[in-house]
């Protein structure tokens, strides 16, 4: 049983020495209290569980503490993959709820499993999700200041449980002064992707994440049978020639974990039951 989760890059909005603290003791928090939980549950509750607590801390670029949008609106992406039955469920631009990825398990449930707009926020008002600012006064004076941030917030999840079934979980608000209607990778398989052999869960900029079909490319390379090494080795590599701006986490069927970002600081944390890593 082994959980990763990431909480977007370091140069999200405040870069203080203060911050970094809050954020390696947050992410060691979740992680740990993910994989208590996971000893109950399958990987597939677990992702969901540990995104949802993400999601909550306003530490990180999701739920709440999510970017506005260029009209002053918060929308949020979020999607969820069940490894083990190759099926994945998402919301794009859902608004006014606390917690996106709840939204998406629902949906795993439905033939139609990708809701965007208004559609996802009226699924969610339909099946109990109140309408819930996750607003914060950090974000309105940022958006009010007019200040640009770099756009690389997302949190994600890989989980693998004791029947050695893979899930992961995104979750993003966005990057902040958008153009109402755009697409982030975070619902796609770009940005989140899973199969019985491997789970990855991305970060960064999502138009460079969905033009190298990163998620999908490093999960399909260890189906083929490359090492999660050799995999992300090659998938980041083609990110290159275009400056792709990128951070993943991943697990493999045999428990083996791997990270790896193309410009400096994913923020992660990983536990196993007994050894634990956090970014530095």
């Amino acid at each position: 049983m082994k959980i990763i989760i990431h909480g977007g890059f370091f140069s999200e909005s405040s870069t203080s020495q203060e911050t970094k603290v809050a954020k390696q003791n947050a992410l060691l928090r979740i992680a740990k209290d993910a994989h208590a939980f996971l000893k109950t549950h399958s990987a597939l509750e677990t992702a969901v569980y540990a995104v949802s607590l993400l999601e909550d801390d306003k530490l990180f670029n999701a739920g709440i503490g999510s970017q506005i949008q260029s009209d002053g609106k918060i929308r949020m992406s979020a999607s969820l993959m069940d490894g083990f039955a190759h099926k994945m469920s998402g919301v794009i631009n859902i608004e006014e709820v606390k917690n996106p990825i709840q939204v998406a398990k629902i949906l795993l449930d439905y033939d139609d499993k990708v809701l965007g707009g208004s559609g996802a926020t009226n699924f969610a008002r339909k099946h109990g999700f109140e309408a819930f600012s996750t607003e914060i006064p950090q974000r309105r004076a940022e958006y009010e200041a007019k200040l640009q941030s770099l756009g690389t917030g997302t949190v994600g999840c890989v989980a693998l449980d004791s029947d050695g079934k893979i899930a992961v979980a995104t979750s993003t608000g966005g990057k902040g002064f958008e153009i109402p209607g755009r697409i982030s990778d975070s619902a796609t398989v770009a940005g989140n992707y899973a199969n019985e052999f491997c789970g990855v869960s991305l970060t960064g900029v999502g138009e460079d994440i969905v033009s190298g079909a990163v998620a999908a490319k490093i999960v399909t390379r260890v189906t083929d049978g490359f090492s999660l090494k050799e995999a992300f080795e090659k998938t980041f590599n083609e990110l290159k020639p275009f400056d792709g701006f990128a951070g993943a986490i991943a697990i493999d069927k045999d428990g083996n974990i791997f990270h790896q970002d193309s410009h400096p600081s994913m923020v992660f944390a990983s536990f196993d039951g007994v050894n634990e890593e956090v970014f530095n």
